[in-house]
């Protein structure tokens, strides 16, 4: 065994697309299953399919590679670069998009490989990240992608809460419901992400936003506008397990002249007096500490350097040692960087 080691439970993720999945039917919506987390990893995209949903969504045209043998439309969801377009039209089925200079490229990408690309236009509803945010602009767009040879003008849809964190509406996806009708960018209507799922619960979204683009609900059982757990899902399918390399007892308040992070944050620390600390081979470049949480509740994480995980034993029941281990169940941020790390062996629980 290799520490740190992240053990993916699919049969939850599985359950987990299940349960949404039936949760969105119940309100007209689709799902598109983004994969940006893991990496596009074929297992957990597998475990999607099991689940139900025949879309698949990711950020990274080379995440679409490693699933271009799998039965699936294919998105990506961030703006293409348009020094991609071969690769985006030869991997991707569908992209999102919010510059008609783009629109151009793909459109020329895809006549060279006697393709027809779909095409998602974006309309920025107050978040501020993509998407078109003049109408008549937007209306450019879709004129372009109309008459484009290799283009098909497949929907619209916007994203809220990832950037500025500004929150889904219902006059916001009623607004995006009349561009894209008026415009007849209407056979799918994407009203944004895991953080429209609140509003999806409580009736708010209008008739006619008939698709969803989720990643966390899916993963983690969260709702992103409130950070929810949502009912009859699994917010535990991804744990990480990391060693100890030290375990002693140690002042509690560090002493000396102190400086600040690499953030030029100054570090607050509590004088508790004497306390048990244990250090597990685990770091910033492996995970998010903000977004993680021991399985054994008495552990307390004090804080993370780039490699060293600092924990605060002392309340615990059992009695830690070198070369125990320690689990933890991570979020969204902390799986995405275990993922990206070379360093995080991945273990998948079938």
């Amino acid at each position: 065994m290799s520490y740190p080691c992240l053990y993916i439970d699919l049969k939850k993720i599985t359950e987990n697309v299940k349960t949404m999945a039936a949760l969105c039917a119940e309100h007209g919506i689709e799902i598109t299953a983004v994969s940006k987390v893991f990496c596009g990893e074929p297992e957990i995209v597998k475990a999607y399919l099991r689940g139900g949903v025949r879309r698949v969504g990711d950020a990274r045209v080379q995440n679409l590679m490693k699933i271009r043998a799998l039965e699936c439309e294919k998105w990506l969801i961030r703006t293409p670069q348009p020094s991609m377009a071969e690769e985006v039209v030869k991997y991707a089925d569908v992209s999102l998009n919010s510059e008609i200079s783009v629109l151009d490229a793909l459109n020329k990408a895809a006549a060279k490989q006697g393709k027809i690309h779909k095409v998602v236009l974006m309309y920025d509803l107050g978040d501020l990240r993509e998407g078109f945010i003049d109408e008549e602009e937007f209306a450019r767009g879709a004129e372009f992608a109309k008459n484009a040879s290799h283009l098909e003008l497949y929907g619209t849809g916007t994203n809220l809460t990832c950037f500025s964190f500004v929150h889904p509406d219902t006059e916001k996806l009623s607004e995006l419901l009349r561009v894209a009708h008026k415009y007849g960018a209407d056979k799918v209507i994407s009203g944004g992400n895991s953080a429209t799922v609140d509003l999806m619960l409580k009736g708010g979204i209008p008739a006619g936003v008939n698709l969803l683009r989720l990643g966390e609900s899916l993963l983690f059982g969260r709702e992103r506008a409130h950070y929810k757990y949502l009912p009859n899902t699994k917010n535990d399918a991804f744990i990480l397990e990391a060693e100890l390399v030290e375990v002693k007892n140690k002042p509690s308040m560090p002493w000396g002249h102190f400086g600040v992070d690499s953030y030029g944050n100054a570090p607050k620390f509590e004088d508790k007096g004497i306390r048990k600390r244990g250090i597990a081979a685990l770091g910033k470049q492996d995970t998010d500490v903000e977004t993680m949480w021991p399985i054994d509740d008495e552990i307390e994480i004090i804080g993370t350097s780039s490699d060293h995980l600092v924990m605060d034993l002392t309340e615990c029941e059992r009695d830690y040692k070198v070369g125990d281990t320690v689990r933890l169940r991570l979020g969204y941020y902390a799986s995405l960087r275990a993922f990206t790390s070379p360093y995080v062996e991945k273990i998948y629980i079938q």
